[in-house]
């Protein structure tokens, strides 16, 4: 004798089995718990699908009227929070025509004329993955602002690039902060380059080898703002590159976010405090009532763990499946969902503490002046100025730095006299090059860090982002 809930998983199943899963199968089988986020995309594709039936005298157009109000109103009551989802009918499909049928009546039983759960999941994960894209994409935009906007405040900000994490050569504040404008922006656009290549429709497919109905695909893709139905209906079904795709950008994205969040965290600390955090974005200590502590940058931080960890998990997934489809393929949703959550939040936690930022110039300044952050300069002056090969002058000026050094001074703080120690050729004019600021407005070429070099940059990127 069957309980109320094996009679609704056997009724969904047409009677193919004389008794319901148990209750592990009914576990490791269903969907519902996570698929249930595909519910908009799901209850759209159904409408189109509808639709078309209907255009194409497939199935009466009361019928099709009747399924497109009964999908309303499940979609008002899922919505509204109540909705009765039943692990028995194991996943958003049955769940949505199930429902319809309590709706409706016999009317819902045509929906499924023509199509498959296969191509319907298809459809609906791409429909979620494509929003996802635009999500991202809308993210990116509102981070590259908050980035342009610190760059253009500091595009006259002298600081110490580094190397290594080492002092390496002074550059500008601005000129920092444009650098991830061009990293988050390369990120948009694999968002943009991925959405392109997903944005074919894989409903009509079928189960796998398509349909012997005289189905529209062409209208069904139309109305789901697909550019057009994939051309065979085995890859329609089988492939989840569409999601690799996403997962692969967001994880790239995820990166560049990380490598932002620990400078955050570096620079913010005791020993360097460029920049101070609002309390917006960092928390305090419950034992030690001096601390500020940068909790959302190292949660960013960590979310390419995640986010890398689903990226890993779908390609092992799908790297041995022969075609067509199999219910390995269940396992695709959770980690996109989770990722795509990482990734949303991490891109506006970051673009919320970028635009609260506030950086201690003073201690950017007097940081680039240390470590012998102008000795390129130096040599420079010696092959330009003083006629050196290049390998000459850098063993001149590691000379100089090597005597600084000994002195507990900065190069500038050298004497002509000690200078000219080295190397006689060395006149006044070296002490022009040996300033940061004179350092960092010689960078001229092309993508360098002067001030005038940085505000062409940055219009450049206003006038693209308008």
């Amino acid at each position: 004798m069957t309980d109320s809930k094996d009679k609704a998983s056997n009724a969904m199943w047409g009677g193919r089995f004389a008794a319901g899963p148990d209750a592990i199968m009914e576990a490791i089988n269903a969907s519902i718990g996570f698929d249930k986020r595909l519910y908009a995309q799901d209850i759209r594709g159904s409408r189109a699908h509808a639709a078309m039936l209907a255009a194409q005298g497939i199935i009466r157009d009361s019928d099709a009227e009747a399924i497109r109000e009964g999908l309303l109103t499940v979609l008002s009551e899922i919505e509204a929070g109540n909705f009765p989802f039943r692990t028995a009918l194991e996943d958003i499909h049955m769940n949505v025509e199930a429902r319809l049928k309590e709706v409706i009546g016999e009317p819902a039983g045509r929906l499924h004329t023509a199509r498959s759960r296969n191509d319907q999941v298809a459809t609906d994960f791409r429909l979620w993955v494509r929003d996802q894209c635009d999500a991202a994409i809308a993210g990116l935009d509102a981070l590259i602002r908050a980035m342009l906007g610190q760059a253009e405040a500091g595009a006259d900000w002298v600081m110490p690039g580094f190397t290594h994490l080492q002092t390496a050569q002074p550059v500008t504040w601005g000129h920092h902060m444009m650098a991830y404008v061009e990293m988050f922006a390369r990120d948009k656009s694999r968002f943009e380059d991925a959405r392109k290549r997903m944005n074919e429709c894989p409903l009509g497919a079928a189960a796998l080898a398509g349909t012997g109905f005289a189905i529209d695909r062409f209208a069904t893709a139309a109305a789901l703002d697909f550019d057009r139905p994939m051309a065979n209906s085995l890859d329609a079904v089988s492939d989840r590159d569409f999601a690799l795709e996403f997962l692969s950008s967001s994880s790239i994205c995820a990166v560049h976010l990380s490598r932002l969040a620990e400078e955050l965290v570096i620079w913010s600390s005791a020993q360097f405090r460029f920049v101070a955090m609002s309390d917006k974005w960092s928390t305090g200590s419950s034992i030690m009532p001096q601390k500020r502590n940068p909790d959302a940058a190292e949660l960013i931080r960590a979310k390419i763990g995640r986010i890398l960890g689903a990226t890993v998990a779908l390609f092992t997934v799908m790297k041995g499946l022969p075609l067509a489809y199999s219910k390995d393929m269940q396992e695709d949703k959770e980690q996109v969902f989770d990722a795509a959550d990482s990734l949303m939040l991490a891109l506006a936690a970051m673009a919320g503490m970028i635009g609260d930022l506030t950086v201690n110039t003073d201690k950017l300044e007097a940081a680039a002046s240390s470590g012998f952050s102008t000795a390129t300069d130096l040599a420079d002056w010696l092959v330009r100025e003083a006629g050196l090969p290049f390998r000459d002058a850098h063993h001149v000026t590691g000379t100089l730095v090597a005597m600084a050094e000994a002195k507990g001074c900065d190069l500038p703080d050298l004497s002509l006299t000690e200078m000219q120690s080295v190397n006689p050729a060395i006149n006044q004019e070296i002490y022009s090059v040996l300033g940061v600021h004179n350092s960092v407005a010689s960078r001229q070429s092309y993508g360098g860090t002067a001030p005038d070099q940085v505000r062409a940059q940055i219009a450049r990127w206003k006038e693209r982002l308008a």
